[in-house]
């Protein structure tokens, strides 16, 4: 790690440690309640109820440890668990009456404790720290949205690739026929491959590279689902799947699209791509560009 990488780390670590200690998460009484910030948030997450499986998933937390302040929240009389109706394997949580009480009263201190926390600021300084914290939520989602190749017949890329089908029936004026989506059989091996961005183990986004010819590739499907757009994942996709070609040995990248997709066209544009003729006869192509890899 060199020295401005390392003092990136550092400040990030400053930060962390700061606003930590800031709100009070550190003790055991998390907000003055008798409990610390784990079962805290734990009530937060159940809501009225939620799947145990999920909570695990959402949360990030090993079971035993899940089962532990499940079974710290049942003594205290705020949480109940029972088998889902439709699946006795499968637990759910849910408030008791008590617990909707101590939620309540959980949500009120958190929104005093940040209010007082602003209130010292001017509107300006206040807009200020909330459009920071916004920018801040949205890099680290990003950073942690994963990009990987995937069999492009799988679960996941079917998925990505119906999801892309369907924005784009609707999003041309003409509408788009599925048929024109890639053949899983043309992204294997030394042909292509499909990618899958991932963020908390769900697909997100999609991008495909198919071989045209010696040295040459074109870019397919590249898609971001709504709830992942703005975080710069776009961009993000489109170097992966170059990188992913380049390594196959592709160094002239082509790719059409449809005028509709303005936001893309600005994208490519940016990425280095310039303006060709068209190279195929796709009718939704109607602009196409390429991209030499550099020298």
């Amino acid at each position: 790690m060199d020295a401005a990488a390392l003092a990136q780390v550092e400040t990030v670590r400053d930060f962390n440690r700061y606003y930590t200690r800031r709100l009070g998460v550190l003790t055991d009484r998390y907000l003055g309640q008798d409990r610390p910030l784990s079962e805290a948030r734990l009530l937060y997450e159940i809501g009225e109820q939620a799947d145990v499986r999920d909570l695990r998933s959402r949360l990030g937390l090993d079971s035993g440890y899940l089962s532990r302040l499940l079974r710290s929240l049942q003594e205290q009389g705020l949480v109940r668990t029972r088998a889902h109706p439709a699946d006795r394997r499968v637990r759910v949580a849910e408030l008791t009456e008590a617990g909707v009480r101590e939620r309540a009263d959980l949500d009120a201190r958190s929104r005093a404790g940040i209010s007082d926390l602003l209130e010292p600021l001017s509107a300006a300084q206040r807009r200020q720290l909330v459009d920071a914290q916004e920018q801040i939520r949205r890099l680290l989602r990003l950073a942690t949205v994963t990009v990987r190749p995937v069999d492009a017949g799988s679960p996941d890329a079917q998925q990505c690739l119906r999801a892309y089908a369907s924005e784009l029936a609707v999003r041309f004026p003409e509408g788009y026929d599925d048929a024109a989506l890639v053949d899983p059989g043309d992204l294997t091996g030394e042909d292509g491959a499909l990618l899958v961005a991932y963020e908390e183990d769900r697909p997100v986004g999609c991008g495909a590279w198919r071989r045209l010819g010696d040295g040459i590739a074109e870019i397919r499907h590249l898609w971001v689902d709504a709830r992942a757009r703005g975080l710069g994942l776009g961009r993000r996709l489109l170097e992966r799947v170059e990188a992913d070609a380049h390594a196959h040995g592709v160094t002239t990248l082509r790719l059409g699209t449809h005028t509709a997709l303005t936001e893309a066209i600005a994208l490519y544009r940016a990425a280095g791509y310039r303006e060709i003729p068209p190279y195929d006869r796709s009718p939704y192509n109607q602009l196409a560009f390429e991209k030499q890899r550099a020298q």
